[in-house]
C-alpha cells in the first residue's frame, strides 16, 4: 500500500489557511491601533502571495533554491523573517497621522474571517474523504 502524501491532497488548500491566519493578525494588529498617533495600517496582498508561491513551485511540490524565496510553510520572505506586508492607502489620513478606518479594517476582517471558513470547510472535507477512502480499504 503507498504512503498518503497530505501537500498532495490538501493542495492549495493548506497554504491558503495558513496564509488567511496570518492576514487576520495583520489586520487585528490594526484594529488595536485605531487611536494610535501615527500608525499606518498595513496589508498582506493574498492573491500575490497565492501567485508567488504557486510560481515558486511550492504548491506542486518543488523545493526552494534560496532560503529568501516564500516558503509555503513559513509564510516568510525577507531577511528579517517577516511575511511582505504593504502599507494601506488611506481614504483620509487622520489628524494625528493614523491611516487606520476601523470600519474598512473590521470589513477586511470579516471577509477574511469568511474566506478562512472556506477554507477551513474545504480541508476538512478532504481530510473526511481520506478518512473514509482509509477506512473502506481495511
Amino acid at each position: 500500500m503507498a504512503a498518503i502524501s497530505f501537500s498532495n491532497a490538501l493542495g492549495v488548500h493548506e497554504y491558503a489557511l495558513n496564509l488567511r491566519v496570518a492576514r487576520a493578525e495583520v489586520l487585528a494588529n490594526n484594529l488595536a491601533n485605531v487611536d494610535t498617533p501615527g500608525f499606518k495600517a498595513r496589508d498582506v496582498d493574498f492573491r500575490e502571495l497565492m501567485r508567488q508561491a504557486k510560481a515558486d513551485g511550492e504548491l506542486v511540490g518543488m523545493r526552494r533554491t534560496d532560503e529568501a524565496h516564500l516558503s509555503a510553510n513559513g509564510l516568510r520572505n525577507d531577511q528579517r523573517g517577516e511575511m511582505p506586508m504593504l502599507y494601506r492607502k488611506p481614504l483620509q489620513t487622520g489628524i494625528d497621522g493614523n491611516t487606520v478606518d476601523a470600519q474598512y479594517e473590521a470589513a477586511e476582517f470579516a471577509k477574511n474571517a469568511m474566506d478562512f471558513s472556506a477554507s477551513f470547510r474545504l480541508l476538512n472535507g478532504k481530510f473526511t474523504s481520506m478518512s473514509k477512502a482509509m477506512g473502506s480499504n481495511r
